[in-house]
């Protein structure tokens, strides 16, 4: 298997990873699922169905990239700032509960996996 395949592999892997969340944008009761949290205020809700669709964004981006090369670049650039400001704030917040760890694993994982697209597309 070439690097480029495995390059492309992993970006469409981590964009999916990245846009999976955006289906909480169209659930009240799939965000209480996702994050473990009571969503009745309505201001909270319109905030994590909006942080949904900023995920599904920069997912899309990446996927997308995967197959523009131009697009590369920016769309590596944005999920890696995504995902890193995801687990430098969860992971120094006390009393995150199971479902945000959870997510915290994932974006760490991802960030490996995004991390190795990178180093292989700049070989």
């Amino acid at each position: 298997m070439s690097i480029e395949i495995v390059a492309v592999t992993l970006l469409v892997v981590v964009g999916v990873v990245n846009a999976a969340p955006g289906v909480v944008a169209f659930s009240v009761a799939r965000t209480r699922v996702a994050y473990g949290v009571d969503v009745d205020d309505p201001v909270l809700t319109v905030l994590l169905r909006h942080r949904a669709v900023l995920l599904a964004i920069v997912g899309i981006g990446l996927i997308v990239s995967a197959f523009v090369t131009s697009m590369r670049v920016p769309a590596i650039v944005a999920a890696a700032v995504s995902m890193a400001s995801y687990v430098a704030i969860a992971g120094s917040t006390k009393g995150v509960n199971q479902q945000l760890r959870r997510v915290l694993r994932a974006d760490i994982v991802a960030l490996v996996g995004l991390g190795a697209a990178g180093a292989l597309l700049a070989s």
